[in-house]
Parts: C-alpha cells; sequence; structure tokens
C-alpha cells in the first residue's frame, strides 16, 4: 500500500504545477484529484466524462481513502467541464513530467539505462467524428520497451504528418543516453538532428524514399563485402519455433568519409544492413534492411536497437520486462474504438492517459 501511496503522491505532485481554470466559486473539488482519477479511470477503459464518473463512483470508497477529495468524487459533469477547459499543452506537460519520473525509476529497477526508444504512429480505431467534420486522429508513441513505459506521444491529422510530428515529440521527451529508433518514414535529417540534440543516438530505417542515399548506401556495402570488411563487425542470430527457423545477419560499418550528403545528418557514424532469412514450409524468404545510425561500430548494439524497434509490432512472452506496444494496443482495442464525444480538444487530452 505504501508503493502505491508513493506512486499516487508521485502523480498528484505533478499535476500540482497545473493552473486551474474553473471560477474559484466551483473549485468544488482538487484540481490534481479529478486529473488523477480521469487518468486511472481512462487506463480502466473510460472512454469519456460519462464513464469516468460511473468509475470514480464504483471506486468511490478506495479513491476517497487515497486523496484528497472531501465532498466525495466529481460527478461527470465536472469531469467534462474541466476536460474542456485545461489547456491541453499544460496538461500533456505535467503528464510528460510524470512520465520523466517513471523513467528514472525505471532505470533505478532495470538496470537498464541506455534504453532503447522505438517511435511508432498509429491512427486511433473510429476516433474519427463526422458529425463535427474531424479526421481520424493519429497518435505518434515513443516506446520504451524495456521499461514497459510510454515516454510521451504526439497527435497529427494523418500518418504523412508524422515527420513533422516526431520531432515536436522528441521535444517534449527524456531520451538522454537512449537509442532512438524509427521506421523509414522518420528517416530525415531534421528528426536526425532533435534527437543528438536531446542527447541520445539514433538507428533509422533507410528505404527507397531516399533514393539516391539508399543507393550509395548499398553501393558501399556491396564494395566492402567484395573488398574487404576492416572496421566493419558482424553477428548470427538463429532462431528456431512455430514451424519456422529464422536467421539474422547483422553488418554494421563506419560510415563512408566519401557518402554524397554525409555532413547534412547530424552525428552520423556507421552504416547498417539487417539480412533476415525464413524458412517456413520448406518455403525461404530473405529480406535485407538498411539503416544509418549515429552509433560507432558496435553490432551488438546495433542489433539490440533494431530488435528494440521490431518489440513495438512483435509479440513478446508475457513478464514484467517484455510488454510490447503490439500488446498495449490490443488490450486498448476496446475503448479507442469509442469516441470521446467532446471534440478534437478532449480527444488530444485523451490520447495523453492512454498509454
Amino acid at each position: 500500500m505504501s508503493s502505491t501511496r508513493s506512486k499516487l503522491d508521485e502523480i498528484v505532485e505533478s499535476f500540482s504545477t497545473l493552473e486551474d481554470p474553473r471560477s474559484e466559486i466551483n473549485r468544488r473539488h482538487p484540481l490534481p484529484s479529478i486529473l488523477v482519477i480521469a487518468v486511472l479511470a481512462v487506463l480502466a477503459g473510460a472512454a469519456g466524462p460519462t464513464a469516468i464518473a460511473r468509475w470514480a463512483k464504483y471506486k468511490e470508497d478506495l479513491l476517497t481513502g487515497i486523496l484528497d477529495l472531501p465532498r466525495g468524487v466529481p460527478d461527470k459533469d465536472v469531469f467534462r467541464r474541466v476536460l474542456m477547459l485545461l489547456k491541453p499543452d499544460a496538461f500533456e506537460a505535467a503528464f510528460n513530467a510524470w512520465i520523466a519520473r517513471l523513467r528514472d525509476e525505471a532505470v533505478a529497477s532495470t538496470g537498464i539505462d541506455r534504453p532503447i526508444v522505438a517511435i511508432d504512429g498509429k491512427t486511433a480505431r473510429r476516433s474519427h467524428d463526422a458529425k463535427n467534420n474531424l479526421g481520424a486522429l493519429h497518435v505518434v508513441t515513443a516506446w520504451a520497451g524495456e521499461y514497459g513505459l510510454a515516454l510521451g506521444q504526439e497527435a497529427c491529422a494523418a500518418k504523412s504528418n508524422e515527420i513533422t510530428a516526431i520531432p515536436e515529440l522528441l521535444k517534449k521527451i527524456d531520451v538522454r543516453c537512449g537509442i532512438v529508433t524509427i521506421d523509414a518514414m522518420g528517416a530525415q535529417k531534421t528528426i536526425a538532428e532533435e534527437v543528438v540534440r536531446g542527447k541520445a543516438d539514433y538507428v533509422l530505417a533507410l528505404k527507397r524514399n531516399h533514393e539516391s542515399l539508399h543507393h550509395d548506401v548499398v553501393a558501399h556495402i556491396d564494395e566492402r563485402l567484395e573488398r574487404d570488411l576492416a572496421g566493419a563487425q558482424e553477428l548470427t542470430m538463429r532462431e528456431r519455433g512455430h514451424g519456422r527457423q529464422d536467421e539474422r545477419t547483422y553488418l554494421q560499418l563506419p560510415v563512408p568519409k566519401t557518402l554524397p550528403g554525409r555532413a547534412a545528418w547530424k552525428g552520423l557514424k556507421s552504416i547498417g544492413v539487417v539480412t533476415s532469412r525464413r524458412v517456413k514450409n520448406g518455403e525461404e524468404s530473405i529480406e535485407i534492411r538498411y539503416y544509418l545510425s549515429s552509433l560507432a561500430v558496435d553490432v551488438d548494439l546495433f542489433a539490440r536497437a533494431v530488435r528494440g524497434y521490431w518489440s513495438v509490432e512483435i509479440p513478446q512472452p508475457e513478464g514484467p520486462r517484455r510488454n510490447n506496444l503490439c500488446a498495449v494496443r490490443r488490450a486498448d482495442y476496446h475503448r479507442r474504438r469509442r469516441s470521446v464525444s467532446v471534440g478534437r480538444v478532449e480527444r488530444q487530452k485523451h490520447s495523453g492517459p492512454r498509454r
């Protein structure tokens, strides 16, 4: 109980920094307590003020014992009014401050001080609002899988807007000492620069959306494979299960000084290639992926970063450090399929607690 109380005190303290948007006459319930209840209710599946109030009433005995609620739990009108009046940016900053504290605790409990931070975008199911002419809500999430913790989220209009949303997300979260991994959509010079500014490293997937650079990287690796691999490191990993055999070979090389446009990529130190070979039901498939990275050549660390991004989508065995974003999204399905009914502002606020 003391541990639970300590966790609640942390989030209450984070929300205590927020300016109360209500007039003094309407402040029957403390703002931090209202927001803590809202966060807990959304995590439990509530999708709007009415559901939050219903959950709070069901848990009233518990909540009044651990939160400052001298007049009992708020009703749905209180939750609706607060969520409509509260500034989204201010709420997000306070919420992220709490997440940063959880990150520090995760470092201490796991001993992992250089986490893999996988950034991935997803469109929230049934989040569109045709009545108010609002499209579906697309959310970009920074996921530290080794901590089982989402470090932050940024809402954007569509998947095509991820390129502008990712730098904004990186400005808001603490990625110090981490290794940020993003798919080919995130292989952008501005994103690389923002990662380095945040005192982190990056491993960015490189595909034909950068046709010239992709061609130059592939040509250099092919040349080195035929000539020599001085300064390069290689690692092969094999797995067997579910009726298939997987073999992945990771190769990492120093970035060549002659690579065109090298200077435009902040901190670029190495390039990598991952060759994945799978045999299933007697049929073989091979996939080759290329990467740009600010990491010095260390193939074990490079491989860990690549696998860390895959953990966003690939289900892992259950356990305290095996939760993955895909599993979180599956568990989140039923509450994401319901629209929050108080307009875009409230929808954005709800995208924060839904982690």
